[in-house]
């Protein structure tokens, strides 16, 4: 179970390390509501993504987390919200 929160700089840095960036993708721009189509990261690319968050986090998101959080924003709260629920239980 972890306790850390899950920011930005995590979701980058798996982002990078699952799918890379595509050219004229800054990751490091303001991206926290650009959704990840935009960003480059598609279907496999985000359940790479999200199998490296489960794995690391010890978390289970739904499959369809990235259907309703189309945006890092989303992405990182929905996450966050796993975690507060994986301490509390």
């Amino acid at each position: 179970m972890s306790t850390k929160e899950f920011t930005l700089d995590d979701l980058k840095r798996i982002l990078l390390e699952g799918a890379g960036a595509d050219e004229g993708v800054d990751l490091d721009g303001d991206i926290l509501d650009t959704d990840f189509e935009e960003l480059g990261y598609e279907s496999l690319a985000l359940l790479e993504t999200a199998g490296r968050i489960e794995r690391e986090y010890a978390i289970a998101l739904d499959d369809d987390v990235f259907a309703e959080n189309p945006t890092p924003r989303g992405l990182i709260a929905a996450v966050n919200a796993h975690l507060q629920e994986s301490v509390a239980a």
